[in-house]
């Protein structure tokens, strides 16, 4: 996995590229840990690079959303594909992550 990021005012955007699985979840929380520490009040997860997600994923990307909930920042998941997004529903998991089509927009929901 590669990961990217960009800050947008108070707002990070994390670019994910690649696997979402158990290879990638240590360079993930790392990558989140750094964020946080910074006192950003939002993390955008720019999903549209990911090619495949896993339960290990899946329990990284519940992992990321404890922690912003016990920092005081927000979570929002973009560009999310249609197979993602059918994962999510499958697994229930869809009810706990705002989730927005455009980049653009999920970076707007913090204003």
């Amino acid at each position: 996995m590669k990961i990217k990021t960009q800050d947008y005012n108070d707002v990070t955007v994390v670019e994910l590229q690649g696997e979402l699985d158990s290879d990638s979840v240590e360079l993930l929380q790392n990558t989140i840990a750094g964020i946080i520490a910074a006192h950003k009040s939002g993390i955008v997860l720019d999903m549209s690079g990911v090619s495949f997600i896993d339960s290990a994923g899946l329990e990284q990307l519940l992992y990321v959303w404890d922690c912003c909930n016990e920092n005081n920042c927000q979570l929002r998941l973009a560009r999310l594909d249609e197979i993602l997004m059918k994962i999510l529903e499958v697994t229930r998991l869809d009810s706990k992550f705002e989730r927005y089509a455009e980049l653009a927009e999920a970076v707007k929901s913090f204003v």
